[in-house]
Formats: structure tokens, sequence, C-alpha cells
């Protein structure tokens, strides 16, 4: 029998899900079969709409060596294993003639903990465990969220949180979950033989195609310890949010309350010297926190530089400590250790990063309002330390010994792949060199007609926006674009001080038009709401740039208020733009428009989500039309009919609005 073609293939999986295949499609599919074949790297950029799940997933399952898919989003990640990969692979199998096994997998704190479960939760205060069921009040929210988890324990076959349904509290996932370093391990637990995460370890050691967040993926990467199988081929989807997503990961922080928490833990697990060295630590750094820190850390301060070196050296004591002390009075005395030792050793690998002092880290020191009366004081004084760039660790650990396919809707910024390129640690687009890794960027387009779905308006007679100014001229301006729109409005502000003010003046204005504000209710119930009735608005800040996929007459308005610049005191983002200053390049253009394009983009590709929506972006923020980085932006987006003309802008709202509810009273 000859091996079925890569259109054929296409085509039965296309039809098994019910779908239209596309060129792009077509033309995705082709050039991920020739980098898997080749060994090589891709750069895919795919429009909504182009089907780019099948358009990876095709080639992937013909190839037949396992296959890792990184995902950003629990949506996608739900999409591909309950609906793409089981029609898919049903649709492939008369053809490859073999059935590909396919599985989820995610970090350890996403499964239910049989042990935390049945044997309790090691307690900060006193010996051994408590049982967290007899201690929550049955009739508060944290006690019926336990009962839940118990009974869903019992039928659950999974034990993955994101299979609970509503979900439960982070407070109450907390009681009945470990991470890897409070994990005892399969071989020491009684439970180990039925243990969630060791049988999706094993489930995804089995199959063709695993499905992974990002976030696991860079755990993978960076902590040297594989925790994903070996493969010969990765393929990150929602590409565009892998450098933040791996930036969060290698991120460490050191709070006082952490740090005591680890003392508290630790306390009866050690001789009396060590426990007091680590309390003695843990005073002296508090009382540094204490102090009115500046944001970023260029240099350590003297003080606070003391107090980091004596909590690491009294934390490496204690873990020499508890690893030679036992103790059989302490109930559990293996989960109860295990569980202090990752809060030291936190503690320790924090400490130890900061005060070495990495020119290639960034250190910075938070204070945010208390949440609370004084047990609270604290809880807001942090230190962080992030990576200035991961650049050179994508580089190095991502590009190495396997074939990668990245893909989003919003890769090509500013007309070209190498913005983000840059970011991934890829040299420009042809550069040759031995320890360079050789890519190439494919955009396929999309199905839809942007010049005549969408207009693009920027309103240029605004005041250029002041950093957290009042913008009377901007609230005028969109209570009159929503107005034309008959509501129908998406509003994607660049902070949540933005969006709130804005709420709460429309509301005052146009009472007409509910407004829907991020924050007040979980965020799919946000965007249910939103697109249940045409004359809602929904205002919200980073979110909702990337979350919201609405399709219909519900959407046909997405205003952003001014350029999503990263604000100038953010640590990382100000750090990365200047490095690239020092080395000779343009900082504003590589870190902070780059930035802006990226999160642009995926704010206007809200507007168009089928073939029938028609609607208008509007940019409230003149620098669009008038700074010479504005046509690098505008480029960045979906190629919309543009214009600054407001009366004609208002009379095209109007006129969609008019259509759109004809269509609704038609259909009624």
């Amino acid at each position: 029998m000859t091996k079925p073609s890569l259109p054929e293939l296409l085509h039965a999986a296309v039809t098994a899900v019910g779908g239209v295949e596309r060129p792009g499609q077509v033309t995705m599919a082709q050039a991920v079969e020739q980098a898997i074949d080749d060994g090589s790297h891709l750069l895919v950029q795919a429009g909504t709409g182009t089907g780019k799940s099948l358009g990876y997933l095709v080639p992937a399952l013909a190839h037949g060596e396992r296959v890792i898919v990184a995902t950003a989003t629990l949506a996608l990640q739900r999409q591909l294993v309950e609906r793409d990969l089981p029609r898919t692979v049903e649709a492939l199998h008369p053809l490859l003639r073999r059935r590909p096994e396919f599985a989820m997998l995610k970090g350890r704190s996403n499964y239910l903990c049989l042990h935390r479960l049945h044997e309790g939760v090691p307690q900060d205060e006193e010996e051994g465990l408590f049982d967290q069921f007899e201690a929550a009040a049955p009739t508060s929210k944290l006690g019926q969220d336990l009962l839940r988890l118990r009974d869903w324990s019992q039928e659950t076959e999974t034990g993955d949180r994101d299979d609970l349904t509503p979900g439960v509290s982070d407070r109450a996932w907390s009681q009945v979950s470990v991470s890897s370093r409070e994990c005892l391990g399969a071989s020491k637990c009684a439970y180990g033989a039925e243990c969630f995460a060791e049988m999706a370890r094993e489930r995804a050691k089995l199959s063709e195609v695993v499905v992974t967040n990002h976030a696991l993926l860079a755990i993978d990467a960076i902590e040297g310890a594989p925790v994903l199988p070996q493969h010969e081929v990765l393929i990150v989807d929602e590409a565009h949010e892998l450098v933040s997503r791996v930036t969060g990961v290698a991120t460490g922080e050191l709070t006082p309350g952490q740090v005591n928490r680890a003392v508290r833990r630790a306390a009866k697990l050690v001789n009396e010297k060590a426990a007091d060295q680590l309390q003695t630590a843990a005073e002296g750094f508090e009382r540094v926190m204490e102090l009115a820190l500046p944001g970023r850390l260029e240099e350590i301060p003297e003080d606070l530089g003391y107090a980091l070196m004596a909590l690491r050296d009294a934390a490496r004591t204690v873990i020499s400590a508890i690893g030679s002390t036992r103790d059989k009075s302490v109930q559990d005395e293996d989960a109860v250790r295990k569980q202090a030792l990752a809060s030291v050793e936190t503690v320790h690998d924090v400490a130890e990063r900061i005060s070495n002092g990495s020119e290639w880290d960034v250190v910075w020191y938070e204070r945010h309002e208390p949440r609370g009366g004084a047990a609270y004081r604290h809880s807001g004084a942090s230190l962080r330390v992030a990576p200035m760039s991961v650049s050179g660790l994508l580089r190095e650990k991502l590009f190495a010994d396997r074939s990668v396919v990245l893909t989003s809707a919003t890769l090509k910024l500013g007309g070209d792949f190498n913005g983000v390129g840059a970011s991934l640690g890829l040299a420009p687009e042809g550069t040759e060199g031995e320890d360079l890794p050789q890519w190439k960027g494919v955009d396929v387009g999309s199905p839809f007609d942007y010049p005549k779905q969408g207009i693009l308006y920027v309103a240029k007679h605004l005041a250029r926006p002041a950093r957290d100014g009042d913008r009377a001229d901007m609230l005028d301006e969109l209570t009159e674009l929503i107005q034309a729109a008959g509501g129908r409005t998406l509003g994607l502000f660049s902070s949540m001080r933005a969006a709130q003010l804005a709420a709460e003046e429309l509301r005052v204005r146009i009472p007409e038009f509910p407004i829907l504000l991020q924050g007040e209710e979980t965020l799919g119930e946000l965007i249910k709401n939103f697109a249940a009735d045409p004359k809602t608005c929904l205002f919200g800040t980073l979110s909702l740039w990337q979350g919201v996929d609405v399709p219909g007459p519900s959407c046909q308005l997405v205003v952003m208020d001014k350029i999503p610049f990263p604000r100038p005191d953010d640590p990382v983002m100000s750090a990365r733009q200047k490095a690239v200053e020092d080395a000779g390049g343009n900082g504003f253009m590589a870190v902070a428009a780059t930035h802006a394009a990226l999160l642009m983009a995926q704010g206007a590709g809200r507007l168009v989500r089928a073939s029938g929506d028609r609607g208008v972006v509007a940019v409230l923020d003149q620098r669009l039309a008038t700074a010479r980085y504005g046509s690098y932006l505008k480029t960045s987006l979906p190629d919309f009919w543009y214009t600054t003309d407001r009366n004609q802008v208002r009379k095209s709202l109007a006129a969609i609005d008019k259509a759109a509810q004809q269509t609704e009273e038609a259909s009624a």
C-alpha cells in the first residue's frame, strides 16, 4: 500500500471535524511537513480562521515519531485533546493504518494528591499533619470546596484540576495538591501506585502526541531534569506567549511571609542551633524589607546584601540539618519534612541567586498596599529576580536536537519575523553561523477579507495621552463610538485603573448600554454575558486583549484607549531596553514597540472571528497616526481599511449596527 499524501490526510481530517479546507491551512501543513522532514525550525503566522491546529497536527501524526505540542491557554489544550485530536486520529486511521495515542501532561501541582487528601496537610505551627476536612467549617466556602474535592476524588480518572467543574478556590486546591519539590516520590508514597500525576506521566511516555503547556515546557528546559518524554518534534502554539511564560517560570521571589513559613516548617525538624540561625536571618530580612527600597535594584544595598547572605547561609545549614535529624514523634514525618525542605530550598535558591548578582538578572523590590490588619502587614513586600532575557536560554535549550515549529496569529511584527525571532534567541532569518539555529518564517495569511470586513480608525484629533492623566476627550470619543455602534463594544485598556474610570463614567453617561468590567465577575461569565446581549460592552485589560473569542454581532467595535507600551517603571522591560541600547541598538523599537505591536495585533484580532463579522478597531491614541513608529505598529495589524475620519467611522458603525439589528429581528 502506497503511503498516503499530505493533501489526502489533510482532506480526511478537515472533513472529520466538519471544517472547510483553506489555502493557508494547506500551505502551513506543507511547511510543517518540510520542517519535520528536514529537522529544521519554522515560524508560521496563521491568521484567525486558518485552522492552524490541523495545519500542524496532520503532518505531525503522519510523521510517526513522538511530538510535543505546547500551548498557552487551557481553552486550546481542551480543544486539542477533546475535539481535534480524537477526530483527527479516527479520520487518519484508515489511511495511516495505525491509531496514534495522545495524552495531556501538566505540572504536578495541577493534579490531586491522594496522600494530601487522605493523610492531611503539613501545618506550620504544630507537629505532623492536620485533617483539613475537619478543620474547615462544613458551611464555609472552603469546607464546601474540600467536601466536593473528596467526592470528586472517588469518580475522577485524571485528578486534573481543570476537569473539575465548577472549579474550586486556589486555597482549597492547595490543601489537596503538592509541588514537585513537596512530592514524596512514587516509591516512598503509600499512594504512589494510584498517583494521578504519575499516571499522567506514564500515559505521556506511551503516547505519540503529548499536549502540554508553556510553563511545563519552560521547566523542562530550565531545570535540566527532564519532565517531558523524549521527542523528535516540538510544536509551540500561541507562540507569541512563550517568552513571557518562560520569563515567569524563571522568576524567583522572596517575601517575609514566605521566609517565616519556612522557619516554622523547619523549626521542629532540625537542631536548636540551626533553627535559631534561620530565625535570626529571617528577622534581619524582615527588618530590611520594611525599609522604603527603590523599585529596580541595579546594585543590591549593603543592608539587604548582608540580610540575603545570612538567609542563604542559614537556609543551607537547615537543609543539611533536615537531612540528618529524625524525630519519630512527628506524625507522617516524611511528608512534613518534604514540605519544610521545599520551603527552605526555595528561600536558599532565591537568596543565593540575588546575592550572586548576575549581570543577566534583574532584581527589584515591590510594596503593595496591605490587604488587611496586622497579620497581613508584610503581605505586599516582595523581592523579585528575573532573567534580563530568555533568548539565550531558548536558543540553547529549545532549538537543540529537535525540530521546532512555532505558530500564532501574531508572529510577524512590522512586516517580518525578526523581532519575535530575536526574543526567541534566533538570528535574523537567513543568517549563517555554526551556533545559530537555521529557521524559516512563513505567513500563510487569513481566510478573512480584512479590508472589506474591518476598519482601522485612529482618533488623530485627540490630545496626546499623558501617563495616568485625565482624558476627558477620550471619554467623549468613546461615548460617541459606543452610541454609534449600539453597544457591541470590547474596550481594551492599557491599565486596570483606566478601565475602571471609563466604566464608572460611561455607566453614568450612557446607562442604556450595560458596561461589564473585568474583575467584577469571572472572565468566563463576563465573556458569556457580553456575547449574549448585543447592547452590552465589556471593558478590561491584559487578558481581554488576548482571551476573547466572540464572533458575530456582539463584538463590532474594538477600542484601544492607547498604545500599550510597557510602563516606564517595569523593571524587566526597562532593563531589556537599556541592554539593547548599551549594545548599540534601538532599545525602544526592540523592546517597547515590539511589546506594543504584539498586544495591538492580538487586540485587533478580537474583531473578525468569522467570515460574516464586520466592524471597527478604534485606537484612541493619535500617536499611531503621527509618531514615526506608527507605521511599524500599523504594519503589525490586520490589513483593515484605514481612516482618521471620525464622521465616516460613525456612519459606518451606525450602518453595521442597523444591519445587525435587522438580522436579529429576522431570526427572532
